[in-house]
């Protein structure tokens, strides 16, 4: 063992609020990584199920409109599936439409999807449920406009509820084969192809790549999902910003915590700085000494920070305990995912951070003169 670990093993640093102020300041780095993620996981699962991660179709700008069908679909979703990074290609033909109730109406976009089977019924949202005041069984006339008015009654099947808001809110799902028949299409025209890319290819970069690779393969227009809702994307920004200032601001209190912890053990400890010094211990080496005590102490608060922090996360994904304004948030809970080379990175960052810091109070050990620290003792 040297001389500097055994040494550093016979210190004791009695400094426990620097250490509790260690713990809180890691525990909150860890929950603002685990919330971050945990908002970009979920806006971003919802968005892939609600019209995909990339939309292919004929037009940008008009993808749900009635007179410019994407042909061949079937044969154009096989050559998609064939890219590397995406697991699902679904054909979609949308249609804006209006639903009536007495004297209200309600715009509303409706999907034509392959997953709804039943003829003539539909999955409507829960808050265009709770304004109507339907339910599952219930009949509902809807309006779509083009040529002429063309009615159709639907049955409500059932009604679902995302606990992210997209903005989709008034999105009507129904079978695929309803609304090509109802514009008059053939089994192999709808409006786009969505594709749901692997969870990890999910960031702009990766997203507007795989759109470049999908429009050459196709001819077609393809859209990624942060073209399609700028604000969102835009939103969780603003959250990774906020979580980095965090981090800044965390790690620098950590870090003053415990540069005054650090004074305290050296002021402390003077008369042994001056008997290691006459003992002919070099400034370097004494420094070292301390330096391991605090690495040690700044390690036992960040395990404790880390450990409390995880069982938060463990807490709030099971039981979603704190709930959020969805208007405000776009999501109805905090979200929290353990993204553990992120939570990784950030420990080592901090700590790194904190171990510099920590070499500034060492420079005392300079000033103190053996020769009068030991005298006094």
């Amino acid at each position: 063992m040297k001389v500097e670990g055994f040494i550093a093993g016979r210190l004791r640093f009695k400094g426990r609020m620097a250490v509790v102020a260690i713990a809180i300041s890691f525990f909150i780095i860890i929950i603002a990584v685990a919330i971050s993620s945990g908002f970009s996981r979920e806006v971003r699962s919802a968005i892939s199920r609600s019209s995909g991660d990339i939309l292919v179709s004929n037009s940008a700008a008009d993808w749900y409109g009635e007179d410019d069908p994407v042909e061949g679909s079937g044969e154009l979703a096989e050559r998609l599936m064939r890219l590397p990074g995406v697991t699902a290609v679904a054909p979609a033909v949308y249609r804006a439409g209006i639903v009536r109730d007495g004297d209200e109406i309600y715009g509303a976009l409706f999907k034509g999807t392959g997953a709804d089977t039943a003829s003539l019924e539909v999955r409507i949202p829960s808050s265009l449920a709770e304004s109507l005041g339907k339910g599952a069984g219930d009949d509902i006339a809807a309006y779509f406009l083009s040529d002429r008015i063309r009615i159709r009654r639907f049955r409500i099947a059932s009604v679902y509820s995302d606990p992210v808001d997209t903005g989709d809110n008034l999105l009507i799902y129904a079978p695929l084969s309803d609304m090509q028949r109802l514009n008059g299409w053939s089994g192999d025209e709808v409006s786009a192809l969505e594709l749901t890319l692997d969870g990890r290819r999910r960031s702009r970069q990766e997203m507007r790549m795989k759109a470049s690779e999908a429009a050459m393969v196709s001819g077609l227009a393809a859209t990624p999902s942060m073209d399609r809702y700028p604000q969102l994307f835009d939103w969780l920004d603003l959250i990774d910003y906020n979580v980095y200032a965090i981090l800044a601001l965390m790690t620098m209190v950590a870090g003053f915590n415990m540069i005054s912890g650090l004074l305290i053990l050296l002021f402390r400890n003077i008369s042994t700085i001056g008997t290691l010094k006459s003992l002919g211990m070099t400034d370097r080496s004494i420094a070292g000494v301390f330096l391991r005590v605090s690495a040690r102490l700044t390690g036992i608060g960040m395990l404790a920070g880390n450990a409390a922090a995880l069982l938060f996360c463990l807490v709030q994904g099971s039981t979603r305990l704190i709930r959020l304004n969805p208007e405000n948030y776009f999501v109805s809970f905090v979200p929290v995912d353990v993204n553990l080379p992120m939570i990784l990175l950030a420990d080592a960052v901090a700590f790194a951070v904190i171990m510099l810091l920590l070499l500034i109070p060492s420079l005392f050990i300079s000033k103190v003169d053996p020769s009068v620290t030991v005298k006094t003792e």
